[in-house]
């Protein structure tokens, strides 16, 4: 995704090891328990950061459903594609990416950023440098929940290891594992508020795109039906987490405003 891509994953990847390493340095539990030979929570500690930085390359490096010219070509031979989908109404806007001129399924939409069309396009994350798609939005649910888990166990790590008094001399030794728990509550504050909206969003089968500019887009505008992709919540995280394949949204929209009233 070019230069700033690698500079925010390398800031990422700095950043997450700095407050890992920063826990052993100093008085915390996971340092005492190192020191008594206890090695069992602090190997998982480590192991945990290392999944999540590995879940955040992943995330952000992999194609989040980019659509791409030449499967308007295979489009015919796809058993996907091969549904037989009624015709579009005339109120519903169908058409091509002005930008990268590729025909865009529904749900669909170009990022600027990275200057292609996502299936099922949620939002473009700028701390993976990557648009959250169709295909990563699964795995970075995941990261999110790896990611919260690593940020609430080092939070209480640092907070073991913060004896406070009321001296410079304290302060000076301690400003470092202090700043990385006030970072870290911050983070999970975020981390927490992102995981929580994203979990409400899947069990009603809606993106954050969708959510925000729900008056500007035309599929949504002309439904019959709210949210006409929503099949109740248990099928919704099903079809989110479970699925194996693209999904042709077009049967299941008009699915829904076919049926009797």
């Amino acid at each position: 995704m070019g230069a700033g891509g690698r500079w925010v994953r390398a800031a990422h990847t700095a950043l997450s090891g700095a407050l890992a390493l920063g826990l052993f340095l100093h008085r915390t539990d996971l340092r005492k328990q190192e020191e008594r030979g206890e090695l069992l929570q602090p190997l998982s500690f480590v192991l945990l950061v290392l999944c999540s930085v590995l879940l955040y390359f992943k995330v952000s490096l992999m194609d989040p459903g980019f659509v791409k010219a030449e499967e308007e070509v295979k489009a015919g031979k796809s058993e996907e594609q091969s549904m037989v989908t009624p015709q579009v109404p005339s109120n519903i806007k169908t058409r091509r990416c002005g930008y990268c001129m590729v025909k865009q399924p529904m749900r669909a939409k170009h990022c600027r950023l990275c200057q292609h069309c996502v299936r099922r396009y949620d939002h473009h994350c700028p701390w993976i440098e990557n648009c959250v798609g169709e295909r990563n939005h699964p795995l970075f649910i995941v990261y999110l929940s790896v990611q919260l888990v690593v940020l609430l166990w080092g939070g209480h790590a640092a907070w073991s290891g913060l004896y406070f008094e009321q001296s410079w001399d304290w302060l000076q030794h301690n400003i470092l594992l202090l700043a990385s728990f006030l970072l870290m509550v911050i983070f999970t504050i975020v981390v927490l508020l992102l995981l929580i909206s994203h979990l409400y969003l899947i069990s009603c089968n809606t993106t954050t795109w969708e959510f925000m500019s729900h008056h500007r887009i035309s599929y949504l505008q002309h439904s019959e039906s709210e949210n006409p992709f929503d099949q109740g919540v248990i099928l919704n995280l099903w079809r989110f987490f479970c699925s194996c394949h693209l999904t042709a949204w077009e049967k299941i929209y008009f699915q829904r405003n076919n049926e009797p009233v």
